[in-house]
């Protein structure tokens, strides 16, 4: 199913679609302020076993990230955080930034794994936003890639539905997505170390 809601006004009935589809272990491809994501809800085991083999990964490899709607869900998942990095987070945050931390206990729960580390994102995009507003935790997300060796992610949400809409049970079209992955900054030692170059700008911000 393809639906369409506008970022800037997120309608609120179509919201609520997404979620009920989340609630009961629905998959969902939707719009980041990067490149468009799947995702589904991250207490929902079966549903995060469906995207690793839409992946080909298995659940105790897989880096997804943890899609919040602002800092206040990040404690629940992560090892206290020092003032300073909290203070960056803070002017970084909604941003193109995927932020790696240590995780805490709840996490391996979560993806039945002995994972160390999590992945943080609070993409500035209103649906995606509203989706983990709505659904009361955060979503388990990856980013969408596509087949062809020129171009590393689809941008057109119609196409993405017409090769996952067997796969999924909604993609979202919240218009075209970027074609530039977040920026991956590694904070497990109270630093600020980039592993991955995407369209976030971290030295701005420090």
């Amino acid at each position: 199913m393809l639906i369409k809601i506008y970022p800037e006004n997120p309608n609120e009935k179509a919201i609520q679609q997404v979620v009920e589809v989340l609630k009961k272990g629905g998959l969902i491809i939707y719009p980041t302020d990067t490149i468009y994501g799947l995702g589904c809800d991250i207490t929902n085991h079966k549903a995060i076993e469906k995207i690793c083999r839409i992946r080909g990964i298995k659940p105790e490899k897989a880096n997804f990230s943890f899609i919040c709607s602002d800092l206040r869900n990040i404690s629940d998942y992560v090892k206290p955080i020092d003032t300073i990095v909290f203070r960056i987070l803070k002017k970084a945050l909604p941003g193109p930034f995927t932020f790696i931390f240590n995780a805490n206990n709840n996490v391996p729960k979560l993806l039945s794994s002995n994972k160390k580390t999590v992945g943080i994102r609070v993409p500035d995009n209103n649906i995606a936003r509203e989706i983990v507003l709505a659904l009361g935790n955060p979503i388990i997300s990856t980013s969408i890639r596509d087949d062809d060796e020129l171009i590393e992610y689809s941008t057109d949400p119609e196409l993405i539905h017409e090769k996952y809409e067997d796969l999924v049970d909604i993609v979202i079209d919240g218009g075209y997505g970027d074609n530039e992955a977040s920026t991956v900054i590694d904070c497990t030692t109270g630093d600020f170390e980039v592993i991955r170059e995407g369209k976030g700008k971290i030295e701005d911000f420090l």
